[in-house]
């Protein structure tokens, strides 16, 4: 099973991709993480991914794709895999229908005036593991790790207004894209818990 992850920032399609990678195993690829590793690297690409990103812009999208179409050739990715953060837009959609076939597109809802807080209030650790201050009870460190909270250079206000402005430009008619291939599934996150959500997408994906 290939499923696509899709909802604006700070929906948490990287707490939900965890739970999901945990019980149906399934590859979590977040092009974000692959983005970070580079730039973490000193990367030529990693350099030039981080001058967009900082700004809250997203990387140009050719390559973006060649990225992505190299990581599903692994090894690790024949068996299943998620795609967290990519397609971002309706161009790297119908690139990605070029080299891979999807099976489900699992939309996370959520309304605009949560996401704000959501964003400026994430903590997280190099594992991958996200946090938010209002859960961390004055703790700076990884529960599952113990490794060192850090805040993103983009997760600040006036970043995330533009990275908002461009979902919605950008990324909202993908909804439309895999609806109309019959590929779309819509999960409702309002203000509960990351597990009621799981249940949600649980009783999506078991169909």
């Amino acid at each position: 099973m290939n499923i696509i992850l899709l909802g604006a920032p700070g929906a948490g399609k990287g707490t939900q991709a965890s739970k999901i990678e945990e019980k149906y195993k399934l590859l979590h690829i977040s092009t974000g993480d692959i983005f970070r590793a580079n730039i973490k690297g000193g990367t030529e690409i990693g350099k030039l991914a981080k001058s967009y990103i900082d700004a809250g812009k997203l990387v140009p999208d050719e390559v973006t794709c060649d990225i992505v179409k190299d990581r599903l050739t692994w090894n690790d990715a024949k068996s299943g895999y998620m795609l967290d953060g990519f397609p971002r837009n309706l161009f790297q959609a119908q690139e990605l229908d070029k080299f891979a076939k999807i099976d489900l597109c699992l939309n996370i809802d959520v309304d605009e005036s949560l996401l704000m807080d959501r964003i400026c209030g994430r903590r997280v650790c190099a594992c991958g593991e996200s946090y938010h201050i209002s859960t961390l009870n004055g703790a700076t460190t990884c529960a599952k790790c113990g490794g060192e909270l850090y805040q993103r250079a983009d997760d600040n206000p006036e970043t995330v207004k533009t990275r908002l402005d461009t979902y919605k430009s950008q990324t909202a008619p993908l909804i439309e894209y895999y609806k109309s291939q019959g590929k779309l599934k819509s999960v409702k996150s309002g203000a509960g818990s990351p597990d009621e959500v799981f249940v949600q997408i649980c009783a999506i994906l078991d169909r």
